[in-house]
């Protein structure tokens, strides 16, 4: 990738340290992805929460975490995904896609899965730095442009973080005085807000997808290499993606979506021992740390996502039932 580093003399180790930096970038762009994501979650869960009698102690707990430790979820974040290479955040992206698009097709009419929106950081934090290195390869000034992509998802991180420690704070009370402009508009408009996440994760998946196809690809000189890569690993992403089909019925519970990451991650750091590199093996070590750490960020998010979840599906179960007896 042409950067920065293009408008300097050459002098060793110059591409090297202009290298870290676009990886450095770009991870954390992917960080205040996540970030956005988690502040606009914990906004509709404590308005959820707060309109449900039974979920008042997980109301309390959304709301006290503190904005040190959302920082040094972002701080670790970006460690991580600029560590990753981008061949291994390629094939993260499209494990999740896979397993995202069965998980939605498995799901009976009118239910959603409001744990998918938490389970997807990593891998959004992936998505984006692989489009980023994508779209921004061969660019004449790629750091610039970075530093500018930064720049504004970083405001996006700020002011959607302000929004979540403000609706924690105050939505209570404002919500029932009604002389709060934001409050009012999520108290007409909050339960819109997985559907906005579902359109936008949907574009940046799109996009994260052919993205990690073009970055897998091109480190093949001939298709009977690619061919050699490519079947291994559809095989163990369909392996993959039925394990996942079948391990939410015999397991329940916070412990259950961590074993999944155990699971997932130790199925591509076999099938990379086999047509990977020396290096992928340590990629695949590093995403496992930052999946773990995303679902131990998000740990109060998801007990009451599940909760939530349940609940819906009681009810849905309920009615169709009725309309059966009827």
């Amino acid at each position: 990738m042409f950067s920065l580093g293009s408008w300097l003399p050459a002098l060793p180790g110059l591409a090297w340290g202009w290298a870290l930096l676009d990886a450095l970038l770009q991870g954390l762009v992917g960080a205040c992805a996540v970030s956005v994501l988690c502040s606009l979650l914990k906004v509709y869960l404590y308005i959820q929460c707060l309109n449900d009698p039974a979920g008042q102690a997980q109301k309390e707990a959304i709301g006290a975490q503190r904005r040190v430790l959302e920082l040094l979820h972002v701080a670790v974040l970006t460690g991580a995904l600029a560590l990753v290479g981008s061949r291994v955040a390629a094939l993260v992206v499209l494990e999740f896609s896979l397993r995202a698009v069965s998980t939605l097709l498995s799901l009976g009419k009118g239910a959603h899965s409001s744990q998918l929106y938490l389970l997807c950081q990593y891998s959004l934090g992936c998505g984006v730095s692989c489009s980023l290195s994508f779209l921004l390869e061969g660019a004449p000034h790629g750091t610039c442009n970075l530093a500018l992509a930064v720049g504004l998802a970083g405001l996006l991180a700020t002011y959607a973080r302000r929004l979540a420690r403000h609706v924690c704070t105050l939505y209570e009370l404002h919500s029932r005085a009604r002389y709060c402009g934001v409050c009012i508009f999520l108290l007409a408009a909050g339960h819109g807000i997985p559907q906005l996440l579902r359109n936008a994760l949907a574009v940046t998946f799109a996009v994260a997808d052919l993205a990690a196809v073009a970055l897998i690809n091109r480190d093949f000189l001939s298709t009977a290499e690619a061919v050699r890569f490519w079947t291994p690993l559809t095989i163990c992403y369909t392996l993959l993606v039925i394990y996942m089909q079948e391990e939410p019925r015999q397991s329940s519970g916070g412990a259950a979506v961590y074993q999944t990451a155990l699971v997932r991650m130790g199925g591509l750091l076999i099938l990379l021992l086999t047509v990977g590199r020396w290096s992928d093996v340590l990629h695949v070590l590093v995403s496992l740390l930052g999946e773990l750490w995303c679902l131990l960020h998000a740990g109060v998010m998801l007990e009451a996502c599940r909760r939530q979840d349940f609940t819906r599906q009681s009810g849905l179960e309920r009615s169709s039932g009725s309309e059966e007896a009827s």
